[in-house]
């Protein structure tokens, strides 16, 4: 279905923040199920105009949500509903260079301080000074390069199944074990090879690769419908790939390691991709920081415990205010 697009407030700030946002023209369709009462529109932020999916009451608490590769907006999907019914803003973009974003073309445009200040530039279009920050993969990545670089803009953070920054260049530094899990890092610096290889085939490289590293029933083929047409978008997947060819050739460093943030990391145990330590190693570079396992779950633990996910979101980033439950 197509949603309506709305006008966001822009509001004054420091000339070092990213553009506050505008409203284009017009807003690329997508298509929001059904079952999620949510809306699009279109922000400009940082140079760059993002696709947002927003749900929830227009006061509540913001929530800004962070997907992953090679997912979208639609990789929350589960969970939007039952955020937005506890009382968030909910804010779920496309991230640059996903879905119905706009796809800027050098790989410089997707180093990591570039998409955390596209979050810095949400937060300020919604006329708020702080919010909650959750993200997987990827948007977790993001998020914790955000609460180092731009902590007094998240209230609350929660990563999911992507450690901490200095933890995870650590291992890539010193373990073969975790060097083998990330090989795909490597591979995805050639150019146009894995553009190439993942979408042959009607994209069968790709979506196997969803279906074989989660639990059996996890991505079902709407699921995989809407990601292949969000990967068919023009530029899209070499975008995306377009991250890890920059966090390679940027290798960036945080200015600092101690999350000053109030912080939940979420994992899923059966992670093909990350090694479990790593989680426990994260949380000790958080000055208020904890742990939540999810032992039978696997990397894409939003899909299959959306609801516990929200959850656990919920308890770590309380959408009321001091006061509202007494």
């Amino acid at each position: 279905m197509t949603v309506p697009v709305v006008v966001l407030a822009m509001r004054d700030g420091p000339s070092d923040r990213p553009a506050a946002a505008t409203l284009p023209e017009s807003v690329p369709d997508d298509e929001i199920p059904e079952s999620i009462p949510a809306e699009s529109r279109a922000v400009e932020t940082n140079g760059v105009t993002l696709h947002v999916v927003e749900a929830g009451p227009e006061d509540g608490k913001l929530l800004v949500l962070l997907h992953g590769f090679p997912e979208f907006w639609y990789g929350w999907n589960d969970a939007i509903v039952p955020l937005a019914n506890a009382g968030y803003r909910v804010v779920v973009p496309d991230q640059r260079g996903y879905n119905c974003s706009e796809k800027p073309p050098a790989v410089r445009d997707y180093r990591i301080g570039e998409l955390a200040r596209d979050v810095v530039g949400l937060i300020d279009a919604y006329d708020r000074e702080t919010a909650a920050v959750a993200g997987h993969d990827w948007g977790a990545a993001v998020a914790w390069w955000l609460a180092l670089h731009h902590g007094e803009r998240v209230s609350e953070l929660v990563a999911v199944n992507v450690p901490h920054p200095t933890v995870f260049e650590r291992a890539l530094r010193t373990s073969w074990d975790q060097r083998l899990k990330s090989w795909y890092v490597l591979a995805f610096q050639f150019p146009k090879l894995p553009e190439a290889v993942a979408s042959a085939g009607n994209w069968r490289l790709a979506t196997n690769a969803l279906r074989d590293t989660s639990a059996p029933g996890t991505f079902t083929d709407e699921d995989l419908r809407r990601y292949r047409r969000a990967w068919d978008r023009d530029g899209a997947f070499k975008a995306m790939v377009n991250w890890y060819r920059a966090i390679v050739r940027d290798r960036p460093e945080p200015e600092r390691t101690e999350v000053t943030v109030p912080t939940l990391v979420i994992w899923g145990a059966q992670d093909r991709f990350l090694a479990r330590r790593l989680a426990h190693e994260s949380v000790e570079h958080c000055a208020d920081g904890r742990l939540l396992t999810i032992d039978e779950a696997t990397h894409w633990v939003v899909h299959e415990h959306p609801h516990r996910v929200a959850e656990a979101i919920a308890d770590h980033a309380d959408p009321l205010p001091p006061g509202a439950r007494e």
